[in-house]
């Protein structure tokens, strides 16, 4: 499984985001807008829930705090 890169409060927006872009989805939006929301809305959650994103470790970035 990936390491963790994801913190808390990146995790929390990730979460908002995420449910924002599945609601739009299934609410206000149709066609391809609603497919293009529903899966990075999907993406977010998954990456919130986890607390790894895969482009983060690709990138080397790490918002998740290290214990000394």
């Amino acid at each position: 499984m990936f390491a963790k890169n994801v913190g808390n409060t990146d995790r929390m927006i990730r979460a908002v985001v995420g449910v924002v872009l599945l609601i739009l989805a299934f609410s206000s939006l149709g066609g391809a807008l609603a497919w293009i929301a529903g899966i990075i809305g999907v993406v977010m959650l998954g990456t919130a829930a986890l607390g790894t994103c895969p482009p983060y470790a690709m990138l080397g970035i790490n918002t998740c705090k290290t214990k000394n």
